[in-house]
């Protein structure tokens, strides 16, 4: 199994009860890079019947959150904890899939600053974020060093 598998299957296996509840999946994960995606079903819609807003943060949270934390060491796990994520909202989605990509943008051995930009079913981006996350206690260092607990 190769290291891209290796995290997408441990992602399937591990994910969250949010993750379950909403029903998105992480479709593409390597260094830097994730891809979130969802189907729109009505329980994600909002009283005006769009896609509620803190769903699409919920998509960027988690794609920035898998872009930073992406470990080509099999076995290996990072973690990450969200520091702050700014939001801007630019567009809508009703039905269809929304796909979130998100991106580390840099940062040093603790604290890294990423950006993710969703877009709906017809490809028009519908929001953008930027965030800061820190490196949980424990992960394993980009290269597969466990850090100290």
């Amino acid at each position: 199994m190769d290291d891209v598998s290796d995290n997408l299957a441990w992602e399937q296996a591990h994910g969250s009860g949010l993750q379950a509840y909403l029903g998105y999946r992480i479709t593409e994960w390597s260094e830097n890079h994730a891809v979130v995606e969802l189907e729109i079903k009505d329980h994600h819609h909002n009283r005006a019947g769009i896609l509620h807003g803190g769903v699409i943060a919920t998509l960027m949270d988690t794609a920035s959150g898998c872009a930073v934390c992406y470990c080509a060491v099999p076995g290996n796990m990072r973690k990450s904890l969200t520091l702050s994520l700014t939001t801007n909202f630019l567009g809508m989605a009703k039905g269809g899939v929304v796909r979130v990509v998100g991106k580390k943008q840099g940062g040093g051995r603790k604290i890294v600053f990423t950006e993710a930009t969703a877009f709906n079913d017809a490809g028009d981006v519908i929001a953008t974020a930027t965030g800061t996350f820190k490196y949980h206690r424990g992960s394993d260092d980009p290269n597969g060093v466990p850090r100290e607990a």
